[in-house]
């Protein structure tokens, strides 16, 4: 389906609000996070780069309930909502996500339920940080699937484009808000993608792979650089936290009134207790031990159960850090060291 065009976006997001809760970008400081849309607000803006929290709240919350004792839990009906301004490297973790919570045996009602309500509507990235990397896995700028509808910005307005069939339903549905999109905005639009695409490669030439990051972490034992990464480290916990793929979790039981109540609640890998057992025993009580396990996850046991490696590079890693640790830098340090190994 042809893209259509549109002067500005606050009739399209109007029309979006009135099916259901619209969440869009807010910028703050430096920032963007995502805020509830209502139609007082002003036009809204089309966020150049990724909002810095991910997207993974909106499917898998950092803190629910899970289930009740002795009552019978009533669980929530999930409305209808959308989410405006996701990039590429969102609809990646989205479909990580897929398939950790709703493939196979294990299937997350939870998950599933909120998973079938969303509407998702991305946008084209115009202005990548310095800490993206998504071009080195994979990625890009812009998105060709895992949308309802698509965003671009071009000369006088935006381009809106369907990907799945809620999307062209709704293009259907509001006709009278677009016109017709002229065959230069499009080449405008693809000339927008290939720049900031090439912005992008420049950024992260200095840390290519000389071949697969599996075989680079896999063959990472015995490596100091663990250790030396350990050193600036301070355990915030960050690094997950905002990862749009890390899913790991933990059930809570807590006292709610006059029944009990499991809380299902976000983990980390990089906490020092999150692998004991209950025997007291703790396979991973250092740090750089912890921090190998990470990347382990990311490039390996992922990829051998899934086929995909459970990273996007979308940085959020490297800005919310707050010690010293790079994963760019440490993956490409770990290449390098292979690589003199051969030589050897």
């Amino acid at each position: 389906m042809e893209p259509v065009f549109i002067v500005k976006l606050k009739s399209f997001l109007d029309a979006v609000a009135a099916e259901g809760e619209l969440y869009v970008p807010k910028k703050v400081n430096s920032h963007y996070v995502f805020k509830l849309y209502t139609s007082s607000d002003d036009e809204p803006v089309l966020n150049e780069i990724r909002v810095c929290t991910p997207v993974k709240e909106f499917l898998f919350p950092i803190r629910e309930l899970a289930a009740v004792f002795p009552r019978e839990y009533e669980v929530q009906e999930i409305k209808p909502f959308a989410v405006f301004g996701l990039k590429d490297c969102d609809l990646r973790s989205i479909e990580i996500l897929d398939k950790v919570f709703s493939e196979d045996d294990f299937k997350d009602p939870f998950y599933i339920s909120r998973r079938e309500k969303m509407f998702i509507i991305s946008s084209d990235c115009t202005e990548p940080e310095q800490s993206c990397f998504c071009c080195l896995f994979g990625g890009k700028t812009w998105s060709d699937k895992g949308f309802d509808l698509n965003v671009s910005s071009v000369e006088g307005g935006f381009l809106v484009e369907a990907g799945s069939d809620k999307g062209k339903s709704f293009l259907g549905k509001y006709k009278q808000l677009f016109k017709k999109a002229q065959p230069q905005l499009i080449e405008q639009r693809n000339k927008n993608r290939k720049k900031t695409d090439e912005i992008l490669a420049r950024q992260n030439a200095e840390f290519k792979f000389d071949g697969p990051v599996q075989k680079v972490v896999e063959s990472s034992d015995g490596s100091q650089l663990f250790d030396i990464e350990a050193a600036g480290c301070v355990e915030c916990q960050a690094c997950t936290r905002v990862c749009p793929t890390c899913h790991c979790f933990y059930l809570h039981d807590t006292e709610l009134k006059d029944y009990y109540g499991k809380m299902k609640m976000w983990d980390s890998c990089m906490r020092m207790t999150y692998a004991a057992v209950a025997g007291g025993e703790n396979p991973r009580k250092i740090l750089s031990d912890r921090i190998k396990h990470r990347l382990m996850h990311k490039f390996s046991y992922y990829l051998q159960r899934y086929g995909i490696d459970m990273c996007v590079g979308c940085g959020r890693c490297i800005d919310a850090e707050s010690g010293t640790m790079d994963i760019r830098r440490l993956l490409k340090q770990l290449n390098d060291e292979l690589r003199t190994q051969k030589v050897k």
